[in-house]
Formats: structure tokens, sequence, C-alpha cells
């Protein structure tokens, strides 16, 4: 009797030996580095940053919105967390400022789609500030149907006693170091599947000083703890064959000068994305911050159902791209439409509401309208009747592209 146990159990060993070879677990990791803009990105030496894009991709992208349009959004630090996390515009998720007063939380967060798809995964979030994880992400919230993170550290900033504030900022600069440190930590002997690293130091430099000295100094000081959390990635991809997804950007630009932002100016607009991963060929197309959602979730395999989908502003930087930069008119009956597509051979279909009921909770009655070739860049449709104005949806081979178009006289 123990000959066959004995080599049924070598059977079952070979069998996980194999599994665990091959299966190689995905997490994520995105870190924000507050209002660094881009040309003062580029000319620091970043070693850090730059192993990791030369390892995945470095790329020019955007907040904002679309500018003097529908989904304008404030170049404001809150504002532009609220995007990524959400992967849609300040006229959908209703973060104006930091003060964060009245979330729209039926668009949902990343870890929220996250946690209703992966209950038993680990969700994190490592921050310099608070509110992310309290108001943005909404722990614990009736509104986020009482989201729960495994594993945060933050805070700090409100503790004056241990960390006393000064006019220079230095303490949040050493809040930054320990945020980092904290995460890489974690990061290295906890290995969450989804985590959010927060560090402030550079926003406080360029508030204070511009573009200068004191600006660079906070910028390689940032890289330096980049690298740290990075170390860490190596080193459980390399012990447990983990796969990783390491996102780094930051939430806005800066105005002339290097110190103010929150308008639509080139420069408050202009923004970076760096990933470990390689990217798809819309990263040549100027891409926003509320791409990052749907390429996270490309990634993780999170699946997000198609009412909340078409909601979604931001299409994924992974994986085959289709089209994007969708735009369009009413005139009459006619509805023209525009778009860019990388997909020759691909058709779409056309989707329309006049209502906007998904921001109060509810769905969207959506008139499927017509079915275009993605290769022609562009249609008119008749719809029949007239419209002030609609939510249009291309529903691509992959993925979901949506528009708000008006009535032109």
């Amino acid at each position: 009797m123990k000959r066959p146990f004995s080599l049924l159990f070598f059977v079952v060993l070979l069998s996980t030996i194999h599994v665990s070879s091959f299966a190689q677990e995905r997490k994520t990791l995105f870190i924000i580095l507050d209002g660094i803009q881009r040309e003062l990105l580029e000319k620091n030496p970043t070693p850090a940053i730059d192993e990791i894009s030369r390892k995945g991709a470095y790329l020019h992208s955007h907040v904002g919105g679309m500018r003097g349009g529908y989904s304008e959004t404030p170049t404001i630090s809150a504002v532009g967390y609220n995007s990524l996390l959400t992967g849609v515009w300040y006229n959908k998720h209703n973060v104006k400022g930091n003060s964060i007063r009245q979330p729209n939380y039926h668009y949902w967060t990343v870890f929220r789609f996250f946690k209703t798809a992966y209950p038993h995964k680990k969700t994190a979030v490592y921050s310099t500030w608070l509110d992310n994880r309290t108001k943005l992400v909404g722990e614990n919230l009736p509104e986020t149907g009482h989201l729960q993170l495994d594993y945060h550290f933050d805070g700090l900033e409100i503790d004056t006693l241990g960390f006393p504030h000064d006019d220079q900022s230095n303490y949040i600069h050493e809040i930054d170091k320990m945020v980092a440190a904290y995460a890489a930590k974690d990061v290295l002997e906890k290995g969450p599947d989804l985590s959010w690293v927060y560090l402030q130091y550079t926003d406080d430099m360029g508030h204070r000083y511009g573009a200068s000295q004191q600006m660079d100094h906070a910028i390689q000081e940032a890289d330096k703890q980049v690298g740290q959390i990075w170390s860490a990635i190596q080193e459980r991809e390399k012990r447990y064959g983990e796969e990783w997804l390491l996102l780094i950007t930051t939430d806005h630009g800066r105005a002339e000068g290097g110190f103010n932002h929150g308008g639509q100016s080139d420069a408050e607009r202009a923004t970076w994305i760096v990933s470990s991963q390689p990217l798809n060929d819309r990263a040549g197309s100027i891409p926003g911050v509320v791409d990052l959602l749907p390429t996270m979730a490309d990634f993780m395999g999170i699946p997000i159902p198609k009412n909340q989908a078409m909601e979604i502003d931001g299409i994924s930087l992974l994986g085959t791209p289709h089209a994007d930069r969708l735009s369009g008119s009413l005139k009459g009956n006619l509805l023209q439409l525009n778009w860019h597509a990388y997909d020759t051979e691909g058709r779409a279909k056309v989707w329309v509401t006049a209502g906007n009921q998904f921001r109060f909770g509810n769905s969207d009655i959506y008139r499927l309208v017509g079915e275009v070739d993605l290769k022609d860049t562009s249609a008119t449709l008749d719809l029949g009747t007239e419209y002030q104005n609609l939510k249009v949806v291309l529903e691509l081979p992959e993925g979901y592209c949506n528009v708000w178009v008006k009535s032109i006289p």
C-alpha cells in the first residue's frame, strides 16, 4: 500500500511544481509623485525611474479633461488623484478641489472594482495625505459599500507632536521617507495585490520655490523613494515568481515659473506616465490619467460590468488598441462622429442615450443606432429625431469610448 501512495504523492508534487513555475500571480502598485512638471522630471537625474521606464515605458500624458468642453477638469491635486482612481473626469466624479466635499461614489474606484471581484485579495494605501484613503477611496463609507482596505499607512501629517510643522515642509519630506520605506517593507513581506503610494514633498517645493534647486532636490529624493519600492517589487518577482505592474505618474503640471496650477494652460495639463510593463500604441497619443484605471483592470483581470464600463473615460494602454479620441456633434437628426483608429478591420457599435441617470446610481437606457467600420474614422448617423445633447458610446471589439455631443446651429 505504501508504494502507490508514494507514487501518487510524487505525481501531485510534480503537478504543484509545474503550476507554480508557470502561473505567475499578477500584482499592481501605482505611485503618485505630486506636482512634478514634465520638463523637470526629464531634466533631473532619476536613475530608478529611468530603469523602470527602460523595462517598460515612459510617455507624455495629460490631465484636465476636455479643455473648454463638458469634461474640463481643474488641474488640482485631489481632482487628479480621483481621475486616476475612477477613470473618469471631474464632471462625473465631482471632486473639484482639495476639500473633496461631495465625491460621486457611483463612479467606483479601482479599489472597489478590485475588491468586488476579488474579495480575498489584498489592497493597500500608503500615503502622506490621510484624505486619499478616507475620502477619495472612501474606506468604510456607506456610499462605497463599506469598502475595506487590508493595509494602510497614513495620517502622519496630522500628528503635529511627532512631526512639528515647519515653514520649509521638512516634516513632509520626513513623512514621505517613512511612507516609502513602510510601503517597500510591506511589498516585500506581504505583497498586497493592489497598492497606492502617494508622496507629497515635490508639490510643496514647487509651491514654495517654483522651478528651483529645491524642486530639483525634491525630485531626486522622490526617485530614491521610488527606488526603494522598485527594489522590493523586484525581490518579490525573484522570490515568488510574481509579475508586477508598477505605474508612476503625477497629478498636474505647473504654470510658468513652476509655482502654481489649477488652470488649463498647456504646462498645467502636461503630465507623464512611467510603466514597468510595455504599453500599446496608444502611448503615442498623449493619453490621460483616466487611462490608468482600465490599464490596471486589464493587467489584473478585473471585470467591470458593462453599464459601468460604458461610463469610464479612459481606455487601456495594454493589449490591442482599437480606437480613441472620439468626438462628435449633432445637427438636426444627424449625429456626426469622428475618432482615431488603430484597428483597420474591426467594427464598433454606436449607442446613444439622452439621459444621465448613472450619476444618481441608476442605469441609463441606451439605444443602438448603428455600426461603423473603425478604419473609416468618421460616420454620420440618422437618429430619426432631434436631440439637444446625447451621451454617445462606441462599443469597440474590446472596451468602450464615450463622449457627450451637443446640437450645433
